[in-house]
């Protein structure tokens, strides 16, 4: 099997550990911790010839990721390239983008939606290889009981980011 085409990348610091973010010429196809992330990319698609700090999309993600960090309201409009998935993953990883930031919904919600109301568990198996962390965000559907479950990331990010966005008052 030929060896996918090593992506254009660099790497960003968050509260929650580094990040490495990777590109193609549609946009942006991968955001994942470095640490402790599931479904992660072999690290030979980071070819350090492919390193690219000074991409004007990886820069322009890397700041509006420093800047959800700071509180700042998402403004994730970016160029997405998800074409990683199967055709289902891409309408679920799509369906996400549409949960406002502080607001959660459950893996049932997401396939009613889709209009596969017994597709629940295939809906979480496609949540789980969200490419495109925290800008698709997964971290905010919840478990049919509003659990927190499944986030490839670790729990503790996915609360960490939950909190972020829904600050208990003081």
């Amino acid at each position: 099997m030929k060896h996918p085409t090593p992506w254009q990348h660099c790497r960003t610091d968050s509260p929650l550990g580094s990040l490495r973010l990777a590109r193609t010429a549609l946009g942006l196809c991968g955001l994942w911790f470095e640490q402790d992330q599931r479904h992660a990319p072999d690290p030979a698609r980071f070819p350090p010839e492919q390193h690219r700090p000074d991409d004007p999309l990886l820069q322009e993600t890397a700041q509006r990721i420093n800047a959800y960090f700071r509180g700042q309201q998402p403004n994730f409009a970016l160029p997405l390239d998800l074409s990683g998935g199967t055709p289902f993953q891409q309408a679920v990883w799509r369906a996400l983008l549409t949960i406002p930031a502080g607001q959660t919904c459950s893996y049932q919600d997401l396939a009613i939606a889709l209009g596969q109301p017994s597709a629940a568990r295939a809906v979480g198996t496609a949540v789980g290889r969200n490419p495109l962390s925290i800008i698709v965000p997964c971290h905010r559907v919840l478990g049919s009981k509003g659990q927190l479950t499944g986030y490839a990331g670790g729990l503790w990010r996915k609360q960490a980011l939950l909190q972020g966005e829904n600050p208990s008052p003081p």
